[in-house]
């Protein structure tokens, strides 16, 4: 589908039923078109916020073993694809896709076999759901703002069975806080891989963190600025491109051994540094804690000016004297400065 092909009132219908809450009444989709029209835009942004998590795994050097990836609640299916090109459709047994909406699942497993032909491509049966199958990869997207209690809790049951899971949400306060939560259930059973670099409880449960959450911005591709189609989508939808806040979980099933990828001893960088006159302020989360620190242009100049316009999952080891950085190690790929 091209920016030609996209009929604009199919948009501005969802985008309706987006910010008036509608979305989590029931399935919203009424045709293929609807599915198709989404894709290529909002499910796309939803696609860069994957294409950052997972590049954050692969900076970790962490990557789930080869198996059958499970697309929970998969609309469009954008997440599972990105998820099958990150693992490798070679690696994959099967990709399996379940949905509300029937027609979003049909959408879905099309759209998955024009792109991996050579993978199993499958609708998740009901059998399946009530199984006690192990699942390698449960990739959940974008389900919480839409989710019911009594399905939340069967979510959970599914999350027991899976020896790996990607979940990528909004990063909204209250979002970030219910994926806290979870988070929370979860880190008995689970390993916590990102974004988290230990194996505590959430720093931003103390009181004095509950105005924070935990959140994270993916960059857009290069080009979208300049891209007619992308900034007409922007203006009518009400979106700013530059935007995309997103909260994310990566676990794996716990065994002997720190894991591939563990960040023990390091830190996480909240959000993104604030940058001021000849100091920034960053939000720290490590083992200890959820806390502000500062860093002042003439103590770690380099960094300071890396902190202006960072790339990349921002995983440090600090030099700190109190709550003040003088230096910094940075984590296996991340941006070095």
């Amino acid at each position: 589908m091209t920016w030609a092909d996209i009929d604009w009132a199919v948009l501005e219908r969802l985008r309706g039923l987006f910010l008036s809450g509608g979305a989590a009444k029931g399935p919203y989709w009424t045709s293929p078109e609807d599915l198709a029209h989404y894709d290529c835009t909002y499910g796309e942004r939803i696609g860069w916020k994957w294409d950052a998590v997972l590049q954050e795994l692969d900076q970790r050097g962490w990557k789930p073993s080869p198996s059958l990836v499970l697309d929970w609640g998969c609309g469009s299916g954008v997440a599972g694809r990105r998820v099958v090109r990150w693992l490798g459709p070679e690696r994959v047994s099967a990709l399996r896709l379940w949905d509300y909406s029937a027609l979003a699942a049909d959408y879905a497993c099309g759209a998955a076999r024009a792109d991996f032909p050579h993978v199993a491509v499958e609708h998740v049966t009901s059998g399946f759901l009530a199984s006690d199958e192990p699942i390698g990869v449960l990739v959940i997207s974008h389900v919480l703002n839409e989710l019911p209690a009594t399905e939340l809790l069967a979510l959970r049951g599914l999350a027991a069975r899976a020896n790996a899971i990607l979940w990528v949400e909004p990063g909204t306060h209250e979002v970030s806080r219910a994926l806290i939560a979870i988070r929370e259930q979860l880190r008995d059973w689970f390993r916590l891989v990102a974004p988290c670099t230990h194996q505590a409880a959430c720093g931003l449960l103390a009181p004095n963190n509950a105005r924070h959450w935990c959140h994270h911005f993916a960059p857009p591709p290069v080009g979208i600025f300049a891209d007619s189609g992308w900034v007409k989508f922007g203006q009518r939808a009400g979106i700013d491109l530059r935007s995309l806040p997103y909260s994310f979980l990566a676990l794996e099933r716990k065994a002997e051994g720190p894991g591939a990828g563990s960040a023990a001893g390091y830190s996480r960088v909240i959000g993104e540094p604030r940058v001021y006159k000849g100091f920034a302020k960053v939000l720290n989360c490590d083992a200890a804690g959820v806390k502000e620190l500062m860093l002042q242009k003439r103590d770690v100049p380099e960094l300071f000016k890396f902190f202006k316009r960072p790339a990349g999952a921002l995983v440090y080891r600090w030099n700190r004297d109190g709550e003040k950085i003088i230096g910094a190690e940075a984590w296996h790929g991340s941006p070095d400065p």
